[in-house]
């Protein structure tokens, strides 16, 4: 077995070697918590801890296989086997299976997706006569989301709330009705039946005798059931080590705490603190400037990035005319990068504040032909040929699968039409019966026409129930389309055969996705098959195949634990980083961090943009720098640190700040000033001169 620490650095090798008692590991931007949490999980079972005794949690489907990964590189397999690694959600889903009798749940419950939880809400809103228009629907989901993130039940909204909170409440209560009817759960509610289970004192102590060491990775995005797992799990034997960057906590508005990583001493007294402060991803440049905007944060622990690497190029800041200018100079530049370096279009990436604006970087890469990906586009999992087959897949393993049911009752058509269904509903509402149920009630009255096409429907799902063991996941997905006809909803749907061709593609996808999955998982069901496919369409940030041939476009909060060679962090104003919401509601310190994020993203080469004005609701509007390019300037920032490149047609060389434009109302001839400022720190035009001749280095290129 491998359990050297050889190439570890002195922190790492502290939090690998501390594996007794509680260890909080602040983890900085690229300093190696993956390697540590490997490590040390190799240096347990060095020490003859039971690979069962080990639980390995974190939020990506990616990062558990990355650990796993790594794992079989420091250790034998045998040692490795019987390891939890995994996800919050999929550790908790199939605790959940285990002991759904404790829970009064039924053992083949489903997993919702977004989609399905959206039909579930609007029903839910239907019922209590509540308009989409005074609560719409998303926003409603979003609420009870973040409500259940923090725990709070919809009675405890509605004893203490009135107006908007009283419905959301009672809206909260009727959608989580609606769930536990066709024996479905939300993601959400994966995480608060754990929390639900550990309360029972015999599931606890169960829990706490297997698992004796808990490393749990993005300690910062921990949500409140999450921490109660943590807490209670590891209540006993308080071998908990945590790893994580307070500083890198970007998902407050979806349930992260971040007072969970800040008060990690408070819940483990005498816990060990290490931090790895070693940054071996990025320049000294680029590590600089992030340390000098972080350190502007008051609510954080104490720490600084230093970067392993010695020499790099200076940050770049580009102030244009308007974000057509900032498309146009972003993309030529990139395309000149690739002309005259011969690097690959894969190692750039474009990061932004907002999900509109790519729009007209997407337009310019296209006029240069330049290929890209988007990431947070279209998933697989939404196209409509790929839930079409999984809704069957989910009926024949859960006939009470009301969404499912809903959406392939007639797809293909086969003369069951919407009034039909919409007449079921009713009734199955009047009897609180499932849909199901009244379909097969024979006394259901349906026409002669209608009734033989519901039995037709119903018996073949039976048939495909029945029919096939547990294990036979590809036949049975072959009988299943060949059963539905489904190749003459493709037809009826797509004309031309090319889009046929492509839709069959991600049909045959499902069948590979489900051979795969019988090979590599030993005791492999129709079951076991769709959770893995429903945590995988959650994983949101999971989306980050890249290709060396394609630019790449991601928001800042999908950027995060991703790295790029050459990073353009553009919109850089007032009002889009940080967002006009964060200001006015007092959420600049997690707009810093998300600035903290995107400017640790870049390895090699940093280009930070912002325009003089920007179109806003049909209107043009002066645009004011953002605070963080003042940040990440300041005035201990060494010389060497910034290179300021001119708006096209000036020359605005080595600026010692940003050039600030006028804003609408601002006095004739005085610039506005940045914010907190009392005095602009433009320099005259003489004094830009000199620091032109004198810093060969910097581009005053347009």
């Amino acid at each position: 077995m491998s359990t050297s620490t050889a190439g570890l650095n002195t922190a790492q090798n502290s939090a690998v070697t501390n594996t007794d008692g509680p260890l909080l590991v602040l983890a900085g931007a690229g300093t190696g918590k993956t390697r540590v949490i490997t490590h040390r999980i190799a240096r347990l079972l060095s020490k003859r801890v039971p690979a069962s005794a080990i639980l390995a949690m974190t939020f990506t489907n990616k990062a558990a296989a990355e650990m796993r990964t790594r794992i079989r590189e420091l250790v034998p397999a045998r040692k490795a086997e019987g390891l939890t690694i995994g996800t919050f959600h999929s550790f908790c889903v199939r605790a959940l299976r285990e002991h759904a009798d404790r829970l009064d749940l039924h053992p083949n419950f489903g997993i919702c997706d977004s989609d399905d939880q959206l039909v579930v809400m609007k029903q839910a809103l239907r019922e209590l006569q509540i308009p989409e228009a005074e609560l719409p629907p998303r926003l409603c989901l979003a609420r009870v989301s973040l409500l259940k993130s923090r725990m709070i039940s919809p009675e405890t909204l509605q004893s203490g709330g009135n107006g908007i909170d009283n419905d959301i409440g009672r809206a909260y209560a009727r959608y989580d009705a609606g769930l536990r009817t066709s024996r479905l759960m939300d993601f959400d509610d994966l995480l608060l039946y754990m929390v639900k289970l550990l309360g029972d004192k015999t599931s606890l102590r169960a829990f706490q005798k297997r698992f004796q060491y808990l490393l749990i990775d993005e300690y910062q995005d921990t949500n409140a059931p999450q921490y109660e797992i943590v807490r209670r799990i590891g209540a006993v034997h308080r071998n908990v080590c945590v790893v994580g960057d307070d500083d890198q906590s970007i998902y407050g508005w979806r349930g992260a705490d971040m007072t969970k990583i800040l008060n990690f001493e408070k819940d483990f007294p005498k816990a060990v603190v290490v931090r790895l402060e070693t940054n071996y991803r990025s320049t000294p440049q680029i590590v600089a400037g992030a340390n000098l905007v972080i350190r502007n944060n008051p609510g954080r622990h104490e720490k600084t990035l230093r970067a392993h690497d010695k020499d790099g190029e200076a940050i770049r800041i580009k102030r244009l005319l308007d974000e057509e200018a900032e498309a146009a100079f972003v993309v030529d530049d990139i395309a000149e990068r690739v002309r005259s370096r011969r690097m690959r279009l894969g190692q750039f990436a474009i990061l932004f504040r907002t999900a509109v604006q790519p729009r007209i970087i997407e337009m310019q890469l296209r006029q240069h032909g330049m290929p890209y990906r988007l990431v947070g586009g279209m998933s697989f999992f939404d196209h409509k040929e790929v839930r079409d087959i999984l809704s069957y897949l989910r009926l024949v393993a859960n006939p009470s699968d009301e969404l499912s049911l809903l959406r392939v009752i007639n797809t293909p058509p086969r003369g069951i039409g919407a009034s039909t269904v919409e007449k079921m509903m009713s009734l199955a509402a009047q009897q609180r019966a499932s849909l199901v149920d009244v379909l097969r009630d024979e006394s259901t009255a349906l026409r002669p026409t209608t009734r033989a096409s519901v039995d037709r429907f119903l018996g073949m799902l039976d048939s495909l129930r029945r029919d096939h063991p547990a294990d036979g996941l590809v036949d049975l997905l072959k009988d299943l389309i060949r059963s539905v006809n489904y190749g003459e909803e493709i037809k009826r749907c797509y004309s031309d055969s090319a889009t046929r061709t492509k839709r069959w593609d991600a049909v045959n996808e499902i069948l590979n996705m489900a051979e795969v999955h019988g090979r590599q998982r030993s005791g492999a069901t129709l079951t076991t098959f769709l959770e893995e496919v429903a945590l995988s369409a959650n994983d949101d940030r999971d989306d980050d195949r890249s290709s060396d041939d394609e630019v790449t476009l991601m928001t800042l909060h999908s950027a995060k634990g991703l790295e790029f060679g050459e990073v353009y962090l553009v919109g850089m104003e007032e009002g889009l980083l940080p967002h006009l919401r964060s200001i006015q509601d007092g959420g600049i310190e997690e707009e810093r961090r998300l600035a903290y994020v995107g400017i640790t993203r870049a390895r090699h080469r940093l280009t930070l943009s912002y325009v003089q004005s920007r179109a806003r609701y049909g209107n043009r509007e002066a645009s004011l720098p953002s605070r963080f390019l003042y940040e990440v300037q300041g005035k201990e920032a060494p010389a060497e640190l910034m290179e300021h490149i001119s708006r096209i047609g000036t020359s605005v060389a080595n600026e010692s700040a940003p050039a600030t434009p006028r804003a609408t109302g601002t006095k004739k001839g005085k610039p506005n000033r940045k914010p907190g400022s009392k005095r602009s720190e433009s320099k005259p035009r003489t004094d830009r001169r000199k620091a032109a001749a004198s810093k060969k280095r910097v581009s005053t290129k347009g």
